[in-house]
């Protein structure tokens, strides 16, 4: 048997406003954006840039429990990862973009690590794992 996880849906306030916080800050690249009129939504997906892996689905809230998750999906805790192979290029990167680090970088056993927000306010590792 094999099996993958290929999306993970991200709750969001808005479409476009998601889009542009992903591929402007992050340089994540937009994978798909697809109006969906049975249902009166779009399909977003976004990537981190050369990602083979599972994208992220930006799914716009709808009604006022979910509107509730936004920014709070995982309860404060550290929601995504975000690998990277040049941890000091990327965090450089986002600082100047004007990413908010919420811990500042940490060298730990198994890598350097910082954690950021993103536009809503959930919670990711920055990390770039140490060779084995």
């Amino acid at each position: 048997m094999h099996q993958s996880i290929i999306h993970i849906a991200l709750v969001v306030k808005d479409y476009d406003e998601a889009i542009e916080f992903y591929t402007q800050k992050l340089h994540f690249k937009l994978v798909e954006d697809t109006y969906m009129p049975e249902q009166d939504k779009r399909w977003v997906l976004i990537a981190p840039p050369n990602s083979k892996g599972t994208n992220i689905l930006l799914a716009k809230a709808s009604g006022p429990e979910q509107e509730a998750a936004i920014g709070n999906q995982t309860g404060g805790r550290v929601f995504l990862f975000l690998s990277t192979d040049d941890f000091w290029r990327d965090y450089n990167d986002m600082v100047d973009n004007g990413i908010e680090f919420m811990r500042v970088p940490n060298e730990a056993e198994y890598g350097t690590v910082a954690v950021f927000k993103d536009l809503y306010g959930n919670l990711w590792d920055l990390i770039e794992m140490k060779a084995k």
